[in-house]
């Protein structure tokens, strides 16, 4: 018995494109500067939020819209911007939003007000987005199918140093030619992505018009409307739920079973439904949520850790937060490889066994073992969630039909961010909870470290519930083999 929906072509030969492509190293050198900038897009305006505050005279409230407005736009259109460009043609439309990307940056870098700024961060926004989801769609089919999981670990790697690089790169720049300068550094490495995917990436190939789906544009905006009430409800407030908070989560809610009811009846769905009735898609997007809601949580919880516990200043406390993004740069392209020889399954679990151990490490660790017990379990946290990212997008990546890449992309990409989002809201409560503490930077170190050994253990949770989904998945796969 086989699966269905995304997998109607997993039984049909799958090659890579490679032969189509004028140069494949050269389109993969393009498709991972796009992966860069988008990721560093999202870590290089954090560090600029307080010099905004005095050069816009607003509120830190405020100014954190710089932030959400690209985020937000991010995930409410990733999944429709992938299957658009399914429909109209992956090249154009990746080209187009390298370009959007570039020219929005220029607005960001020359904006003369606060809200000129959000509104051209959210164009930049939707530009990322395009970004995401067409690089991995195009790493699908640029790369013959047995290398797969190599491009998937480079493409990793291009995004945990593009985190890792943007609050340092930011801090530089920002001292020495002041806030612009943090956005207007994307510009000439937009041009140059845009010259590489232009001049290497394969052309369009588009069947007769009357061939082609058309653009499901009511899903389009409910599935929107759906995730940005989502997003909203785990942001504002900052993990404390007030009436707004609730009033969004029952939009969300509201939001999901009407798309629900107009994809069933459209004839051509944003998303096709019968897609997660596949074993291996449903399960890839649960472990993706989870995993990221964990890898969330070390990005919470380690600075008050390491601030309030060890009693570190901020330049340590910045030291020591960078080894995660490093690890995950570092591990990435050799997960890639080891996805390649050893199989895409089997690497899942073993990268979830690793973050699991870690964070159990971090639940039972004793304070006194000082930043070294605290960098250790951390380095198996993200090597295990670099190895485990490389094989689950490989998984869903490899076996695809061509007119699936994009919304699959896109999708992947999704569940990825919602897991972040939940986990900067949820994971940041269990934190707060935890430590018995109304103020978390004042209080009691022995209370924060029991509030992080607490949080980790809830994580560790979350892990081993990830650990189950692969397992079960695994065995659903073989059975059906067998049949």
């Amino acid at each position: 018995m086989k699966s269905i929906g995304i997998v109607a072509g997993r039984d049909e030969p799958v090659t890579g494109n490679a032969e189509r492509t004028p140069s494949v190293r050269w389109a993969l050198v393009g498709l991972s500067l796009s992966m860069l900038l988008s990721s560093l897009g999202t870590s290089i305006a954090n560090v600029g939020l307080p010099t905004l505050t005095q050069a816009f005279t607003a509120s830190f409230q405020e100014v954190q819209w710089v932030v959400l407005a690209y985020l937000l736009a991010i995930t409410t259109l990733i999944v429709s911007v992938g299957r658009l460009g399914d429909i109209t043609g992956r090249r154009r439309l990746l080209l187009a939003g390298i370009l959007l990307f570039t020219g929005a940056s220029v607005l960001c870098g020359v904006a003369p007000t606060l809200w000129m700024l959000i509104a051209a961060r959210a164009a930049q926004g939707l530009g990322a987005a395009i970004m995401m989801a067409l690089t991995m769609a195009f790493a699908g089919e640029t790369a013959p199918r047995k290398k797969v999981g190599s491009v998937m670990g480079l493409l990793g790697t291009m995004s945990a140093i593009g985190t890792a690089l943007g609050p340092s790169l930011g801090g530089v720049l920002i001292s020495g030619l002041g806030w612009r300068a943090i956005f207007l550094v994307n510009v000439p490495l937009g041009i140059l992505t845009l010259f590489l995917a232009h001049r290497h990436l394969s052309v369009d190939h588009r069947g007769p018009k009357s061939d082609r789906a058309r653009f499901d544009n009511l899903g389009t905006v409910l599935l929107a409307v759906t995730l940005a009430a989502y997003a909203l409800a785990m942001t504002i407030g900052h993990g404390r739920f007030g009436p707004l908070n609730i009033a969004l989560l029952l939009v969300a809610l509201l939001g999901v079973g009407l798309f629900v009811l107009a994809e069933a009846k459209t004839a051509s769905p944003l998303i096709r439904l019968v897609m997660f009735s596949d074993q291996v898609l449903s399960a890839s997007l649960a472990m993706s949520a989870l995993v990221s809601t964990v890898m969330m949580a070390t990005l919470v919880v380690g600075p008050f850790y390491l601030s309030r516990a060890l009693g570190l200043d901020a330049a340590p406390v910045g030291l020591v937060m960078s080894v995660g993004p490093l690890v995950a740069a570092l591990t990435s392209v050799p997960a890639g490889r080891i996805v390649d020889r050893l199989g895409a399954q089997r690497m899942t679990i073993a990268g979830l066994v690793a973050a699991a151990a870690g964070c159990l490490v971090l639940c039972v660790m004793p304070a006194r073992l000082g930043v070294t017990g605290y960098i250790a379990p951390i380095v198996a946290i993200t090597a295990g969630y670099a190895l485990f990212q490389t094989a689950n997008n490989t998984t869903v990546m490899a076996d695809i039909r061509p007119d699936q890449r994009g919304v699959i992309s896109g999708m992947l990409n999704l569940s990825r961010n919602l897991g972040l989002i939940t986990g900067a809201s949820v994971m940041g409560a269990v934190f707060a909870f935890a430590s018995a503490t109304t103020d978390i930077t004042t209080a009691h170190p022995e209370a924060v470290a029991g509030g992080m050994r607490i949080t980790f253990a809830v994580a560790a949770t979350l892990i081993v519930a990830a650990l189950a989904i692969a397992i079960g998945s695994r065995a659903l796969a073989r059975r059906s083999l067998e049949r």
